[in-house]
């Protein structure tokens, strides 16, 4: 592309929230990433509300409502639910802040197909959109953790988010190497509620687990073990009752999935140029994403793998802080801008 020009909002699809924010306005919207619709009639899909809107239709009737999650694991999982989705939001921002046919960049998971960025693309030009630019999420991560992606110097980072971990080697403003995993804060929250029903026989809601996770989680189960006390169901009986979870069983829960982020990091250094590996043993990885919060993970990752480990500012907000980074820089969006 020539002829870079400032792009005017930006737009990060999570798995759970879509992000989106404007340039010199910071953040617009921040909604749940889910589509309500109708299933009375199972032929015809009838959206009855987008994100916070749906919400609150669900919580009326939650009876003949089906919430569809079109971004699951970090990928697209229904085009027709994201292009719905994506198209709502934009309007709502786009009207709101009177933007005329603004240029819009969304940040989409590492490896997405030709299809899904025309779906993308699709959706935001029917919202209003004169001009869309994609960019990878870990590049976007990258930048939101202050890394100066434009260097000729090898830099990982390692993006845990809720659908997904992608760890990223990254040179001259370029993803030399990726490696993508469907594994995220969302499934640390579906091992949280296996791990408790097989070892202490209850039932634990979703919003427990992912309470405890926040709480309790660790990456080191047997270190500084704290305890809470909550109320579950009783897998045998079905009734409520008081149970007691420390961090060493929230720790053990997640310990296979922290060993497979552990192993994808070792793949991702096998699978990088030479001279790139020294690099990063110099200035070591950086770690971003909701994930970055669980307790000792930072202790954990340096010792098995034994490079130095440093935690971005506010890790949870990293890739919307790259992409409103980007309103302002054209130069380095048309570097790293995905091709279509």
């Amino acid at each position: 592309m020539s002829g870079a020009s400032i792009a005017d909002i930006y737009v990060d699809l999570g798995t759970a929230n879509t992000l989106i924010s404007a340039r010199d306005r910071g953040l617009v919207l921040n909604e749940p990433s889910e589509v309500m619709i109708s299933d009375i009639d199972p032929k015809k899909r009838k959206v009855l509300g987008v994100g916070l809107e749906g919400r609150e239709i669900y919580l009326k009737n939650p009876g003949y409502i089906t919430i569809i999650k079109p971004i699951k694991d970090g990928v697209i999982a229904d085009f027709e639910a994201t292009g719905y989705m994506l198209k709502h939001f934009l309007s709502k921002v786009i009207k709101n802040l009177s933007f005329s046919r603004p240029k819009v960049i969304v940040s989409l998971p590492y490896g997405v197909t030709d299809v899904e960025k025309k779906a993308v693309i699709e959706a935001c030009r029917s919202a209003g959109a004169s001009r869309t630019y994609l960019i990878d999420e870990p590049m976007a991560a990258a930048i939101g953790a202050g890394l100066n992606v434009r260097e000729a110097r090898g830099q990982m980072i390692i993006d845990i988010g809720g659908g997904s971990t992608e760890i990223a080697v990254i040179a001259l403003a370029d993803i030399v190497y990726c490696e993508p995993m469907r594994l995220g804060g969302h499934k640390f929250d579906e091992v949280i509620i296996r791990y408790l029903k097989d070892t202490k026989k209850i039932i634990v809601t979703e919003a427990q687990a992912e309470d405890l996770k926040v709480r309790l989680g660790t990456a080191m189960p047997k270190k500084n073990i704290e305890t809470v006390e909550i109320e579950a169901r009783d897998a045998d009986t079905g009734f409520q009752k008081k149970v007691s979870i420390s961090s060493e069983e929230i720790g053990m829960a997640l310990s296979d999935s922290i060993q497979l982020i552990v192993h994808g990091v070792l793949n991702a250094l096998e699978n990088t140029p030479p001279e790139l590996v020294s690099d990063i043993i110099d200035s070591g990885i950086t770690l971003a994403g909701g994930g970055a919060l669980i307790r000792d993970i930072r202790g954990k990752l340096e010792a098995e793998i034994r490079l130095p480990v440093h935690i971005a500012d506010d890790p949870l907000t990293a890739i919307a802080r790259g992409g409103q980074m980007l309103l302002s820089d054209p130069e380095l969006l048309d570097k790293i801008q995905l091709e279509v």
